[in-house]
C-alpha cells in the first residue's frame, strides 16, 4: 500500500489472529462490512448475512426469555387472563420461520428452554382439563368441540398426520385396525378427530398416566354410540406396558411424553423393544423457534426404527411430524453418552452477547483461518 497504513485493513489483520466473542465479531462485521467483503469476497458475503441473522435470533431469544421470566412469576398456570396472554405471546413469538439451531444456544438459554417446555406442558394440561370440564357439561360433548380455542389446529394437524400415515401404511390398502395414542390427556382431540373423520373403523387405545385425565376423556365420548365403542382408555405408565404394544398397527407418541431428551429416548427405546415389526410409530417434534415450546426428536434417536418421513409445517400448526417403521431385525440399542449432542457446525455458539440473557461465549473466529495479504 506504498507505505500508507489502512486502519480498517489493520483491524482485519489483527482480528484474523485471535479468538473473539460473538459480539465483537458482529460489531467488526457491522463496522467494517464493506472492507471485509472486499478483502474476502468469496468467503464473507454469506458470513456477513449470517451475522445479520444472528442479530435477529438474538432478538428472538431475548423476547422468549422475557416471556419466560414473566411466566415464572405467575401464581398458577391454570387458565386466566394473564396466563392466556403470556402463552399466546410466546406462541406468536415462536411460530414465524426461524433458522435458529438449539445446538448453538448458550447453556443458560438451554436451561431456560427446558424449563419453558415443562411450563408449557403444565399449562397445556391445565387448559385441556379446563375445557374438558366445560365440554363434559354438555349432553353431547363432541358436538361442541369448537369451544376449545385450538380445535382448528387439531383438525389441521390430524389431517396432516392422516395423510402421512395413509402414504406409508401398506396393509393391502386397509386402514389400521388397532391404534394406540400415548399421552392422550383429558382432552384426546387427536384420537377423537382421527376416529370421527379419518379412521372410522379403527379401535383407539388411549394411554395416560393420570387416572383423572382418563375419567374426563372417557366421559367426552361416553354419549357417542360409535366412539364409545372404539375408544378405550388405559391408566398406565407406557414404560410398564410391554406385550400389549405388539398388538398395535400404529402408535402415536404425544409431543410432551418425555419432556427432555433422555426421557424421550427411554420411551422410544422401550417402544422399539416391544412394538411389532413393521408397525408404525408417529411422533411429534418441533422445528425452528418452536423448539422453545416442544421437545425436538431427531431422526438419529429412533434406533430400531426406519424413519420414513419428516414434515415441518410453516403455518399455525406448531408440531412437526415424524413417521417411522419398526424394523424387523433385532437391534442392539446403544445410545452413547453423546446421543443428544448435535453435529459440530464449526461454530461453538452463534448467540451474540448483546442478548442480555446469554452467558459469555467465544467461538473460533473464521478470519483466523485465512491469510491476510498486505497490499
Amino acid at each position: 500500500m506504498n507505505g500508507m497504513w489502512d486502519p480498517k485493513h489493520a483491524y482485519i489483520k489483527t482480528l484474523s489472529s485471535r479468538n473473539y466473542t460473538q459480539t465483537q465479531l458482529v460489531l467488526c462485521f457491522l463496522t467494517y462490512k464493506e472492507s471485509i467483503i472486499k478483502a474476502f469476497p468469496t468467503k464473507f458475503e454469506q458470513l456477513v448475512s449470517d451475522m445479520e441473522s444472528i442479530q435477529k435470533e438474538s432478538i428472538l431469544v431475548e423476547k422468549v426469555c422475557e416471556i419466560y421470566h414473566k411466566i415464572i412469576k405467575l401464581d398458577t398456570l391454570k387458565p386466566s387472563n394473564d396466563v392466556n396472554r403470556l402463552f399466546i405471546e410466546l406462541v406468536n413469538t415462536c411460530i414465524p420461520p426461524s433458522s435458529i439451531n438449539i445446538a448453538t444456544l448458550p447453556a443458560n438459554i438451554q436451561e431456560i428452554r427446558s424449563k419453558l417446555i415443562k411450563l408449557s406442558g403444565e399449562a397445556e394440561g391445565h387448559l385441556e382439563a379446563h375445557f374438558s370440564t366445560i365440554l363434559g357439561s354438555f349432553s353431547n360433548p363432541l358436538q361442541h368441540l369448537n369451544e376449545f380455542p385450538y380445535y382448528s389446529n387439531y383438525l389441521k394437524l390430524s389431517r396432516i398426520e392422516f395423510d402421512i400415515l395413509t402414504k406409508h401404511y401398506s396393509t393391502l390398502g386397509q386402514a389400521p385396525k388397532r391404534l394406540a395414542f400415548v399421552g392422550s390427556g383429558p382432552l384426546p382431540l387427536t384420537s377423537i378427530v382421527l376416529a370421527s373423520y379419518h379412521l372410522k373403523d379403527t379401535i383407539f387405545h388411549n394411554y395416560d398416566i393420570d387416572s383423572s385425565a382418563n375419567v374426563m376423556a372417557s366421559h367426552l365420548v361416553s354419549s357417542d354410540p360409535d366412539l364409545s365403542k372404539r375408544m378405550v382408555f388405559h391408566t398406565a405408565n407406557i414404560m410398564d406396558v410391554r406385550d400389549e404394544l405388539k398388538e398395535y398397527d400404529v402408535i402415536f407418541l404425544a409431543a410432551l411424553v418425555g419432556m427432555d431428551i433422555d426421557e424421550k429416548v427411554k420411551v422410544i427405546d422401550h417402544l422399539a423393544k416391544y412394538m411389532a415389526p413393521g408397525a408404525l410409530l408417529m411422533l411429534r417434534s418441533a422445528h425452528g423457534a418452536r423448539v422453545f415450546l416442544y421437545p425436538v426428536v431427531d431422526a438419529e434417536l429412533l434406533q430400531g426404527f426406519e424413519v420414513l418421513s419428516v414434515f415441518h409445517p410453516n403455518d399455525d400448526v406448531i408440531n412437526s411430524v415424524l413417521i417411522s417403521r419398526k424394523i424387523a431385525d433385532p437391534v442392539d440399542i446403544d445410545h452413547d453418552d453423546n446421543h443428544h449432542h448435535h453435529h459440530d457446525w464449526g461454530v461453538e455458539s452463534i448467540m451474540p452477547l448483546s442478548c442480555k440473557y446469554c452467558e459469555f461465549q467465544t467461538f473460533k473466529n473464521p478470519l483466523g483461518q485465512m491469510k491476510v495479504i498486505d497490499d
